[in-house]
């Protein structure tokens, strides 16, 4: 049975902290979740994240007791996209391995390309140039797509294309997304364990039909939506740990996500 090491919280805190001010140094790790908050960047059909009081304060018996109530769409802020959400029949979030959520990652940066494009779509040519560099990617690995579009977050506007909520929003999105055949490949060819992006969606934002979604999730591969960091990540050499709620019947939820530099 593999054994999994997983980090001390002091340790992770330490390195958070460092690792703001440049890419991350073997040994270290780094945080890739973005905080949960009212500044979050959700879908705009999507309801957002509401933290409510219950209570904060000292109480009668003279300790001081804080606890409030939060409320959140699946799909929001980082987190995991079940392959229930767009694959009939397949997993609930509360079904995908652990070894699915945990393991070996790489990170194909697209960043110069995406940068001038918002509808920029991660291609097949974009991961065999990677492979050219550093070898085909495992079968069991963690691929995570870099765009650079994390660095607008919590900008609505820049991140999504749009600041608009509802329908109207939907319409006007516009953020890079991997290609449905790349998908494929990754999915048939390279038979991925899960894939991760630093925008809303593993699909552009301008996609109609979210092949790309379909195209993993009917193989039962997940996807981890806005991730946070990946500019502090080395191509190889990366080991993920990514735990999201675990939502019995759930189709995503907020997800932890977590990398060491190896």
């Amino acid at each position: 049975m593999r054994r999994f090491k997983f980090p001390s919280l002091i340790g992770l805190s330490l390195a958070g902290t460092m690792l703001l001010q440049g890419p991350a140094a073997a040994g270290e790790w780094v945080d890739l979740t973005y905080d949960l908050s009212d500044e979050a960047v959700f879908w705009p059909t999507a309801q957002r994240f509401e933290l409510r009081t219950d209570f904060e304060g000292h109480t009668d018996g003279g300790w001081y007791y804080s606890a409030y109530t939060f409320t959140t769409a699946e799909h929001g802020g980082t987190h995991i996209d079940a392959p229930i959400h767009f694959a009939e029949g397949k997993r609930h979030v509360d079904e995908i391995p652990l070894d699915q959520l945990i393991g070996d990652a790489v990170v194909i940066d697209v960043s110069e390309r995406a940068r001038d494009n918002c509808d920029y779509q991660v291609s097949i040519a974009d991961i065999k140039s990677w492979e050219n560099s550093y070898g085909t990617i495992k079968a069991g690995t963690i691929v995570l797509l870099r765009t650079g579009f994390g660095a607008y977050w919590p900008d609505a506007e820049k991140y999504l294309g749009t600041a608009k909520r509802g329908a109207e929003g939907v319409a006007e999105l516009c953020f890079p997304g991997l290609a449905p055949d790349a998908a494929t490949l990754l999915a048939e060819a390279r038979r991925v364990h899960a894939v991760g992006i630093d925008t809303a969606s593993i699909d552009y934002g301008d996609s109609k039909d979210f092949a790309a979604h379909v195209n993993l999730m009917t193989h039962n591969i997940p996807a981890f939506e806005n991730v946070a960091n990946l500019d502090k990540l080395p191509a190889i050499g990366v080991y993920v740990i990514a735990l999201p709620t675990k939502i019995r019947g759930g189709s995503g939820g907020p997800l932890r996500i977590i990398a060491e530099v190896r």
